[in-house]
């Protein structure tokens, strides 16, 4: 009889990835493109935390559970497998894991695009969450900056403590933050019990919590009910539960991260692993062909079978709008 509690590996497969069009598509989200040394950042992910945990579970969707499954199978791993009959935000999906462990299991959560070098520095703060999740705590994971950043939410702390949330600042803040030096990246990377996390849920998102439990009561192997899932509020797990619970401590973390959530950070860690640029900062993804730029600076071109885009690295975060325009015209080419 297994006494000790499990630590389980929950990955959040949720997510297009707009701003990686047109890498990235609703049939090949970003977490799945194998453009890293032939791996992809979903494989990464499970492999990176495959010695922590005693069991890996895939919060996916309808749309994406195969692509998770084949990645699966390369990797030879068992898995426990919830899939989404449409995407409901983190809260839901973080209740589903919590339903489908048991009480006193701990959840380590990382969402499956994020890139994360330095492991030595990586594991030291996972078994320091695992401790403080052993102690009742809900843990995030604030990444020290490298600097001030606006593609992400911050955490002011003090210590272990948590004094704030801070949504995305504007230059100006988030200069601000770091010449404060007590601000930290939220990684959105999250360690806990499985009933700590459900108690906090029920009490301060009542409603989260009882339609994601019907959900859950009702699903059929790992798949979810369409029309009880659309009744659950969509609401991110930072919002439910860590702006607002008194259990909550965060891990200052030093290993390298980024959520690889822009053509600017594709091309900062390709260009750290060896990918080739010419002397005027200028790359190519994707393409094979002879490629010359001429009077171009700091340029990616992006070359898929269907679409072509050219950007200036500074323009990354200005993607999500062709991404966003495409949509609004129903577009093959965001298939």
């Amino acid at each position: 009889m297994e006494t000790k509690n499990s630590i389980v590996h929950v990955v959040l497969t949720g997510g297009v990835g707009s701003r990686l069009w047109p890498l990235s598509r609703k049939s090949q989200p970003k977490q799945y493109l194998e453009i890293f040394e032939g791996k992809s950042l979903f494989e990464m992910t499970v492999e990176r935390n495959s010695h922590l945990a005693d069991k890996v579970m895939v919060v996916g969707n309808v749309d994406n559970h195969h692509l998770s499954g084949k990645v699966m199978e390369k990797t030879k791993t068992s898995y426990i497998n919830i899939v989404e009959a449409t995407p409901r935000n983190t809260a839901a999906a973080i209740a589903f894991a919590a339903f489908a462990s048991k009480s006193d299991d701990i959840l380590i959560i990382t969402p499956s695009d994020h890139i994360i070098d330095k492991m030595e520095d990586y594991n030291a703060a996972i078994q320091e969450a695992i401790s403080k999740a052993n102690d009742g705590f809900i843990v995030t994971f604030g990444i020290i900056p490298t600097k001030p950043e606006t593609g992400y939410g911050y955490i002011e702390s003090k210590g272990d403590e948590v004094l704030s949330f801070r949504e995305k600042p504007n230059e100006t803040t988030a200069k601000e933050f770091i010449s404060r030096g007590n601000f930290l990246w939220n990684s959105g990377m999250f360690c806990f019990k499985a009933d700590v996390l459900l108690n906090e849920l029920k009490q301060f998102q009542p409603d989260v919590y009882e339609k994601s439990k019907i959900v859950w009561e009702a699903s059929k192997e790992g798949f979810l009910d369409l029309d009880l899932s659309l009744q659950i509020p969509s609401i991110s797990i930072d919002y439910a539960v860590m702006e607002r619970s008194k259990k909550i401590k965060v891990v200052p973390a030093s290993f390298s991260w980024s959520d690889l959530g822009s053509f600017e950070s594709v091309y900062e860690y390709l260009v750290s692993k060896g990918h080739p640029i010419d002397s005027n900062g200028n790359m190519v993804i994707g393409c094979d062909s002879h490629t010359t730029f001429l009077g171009l600076r700091n340029t990616i071109f992006v070359h898929t079978e269907s679409a072509n885009l050219i950007l200036q690295k500074e323009n990354s975060q200005d993607v999500k709008d062709i991404y966003n325009e495409l949509e609004r015209q129903n577009s093959e080419l965001l298939k």
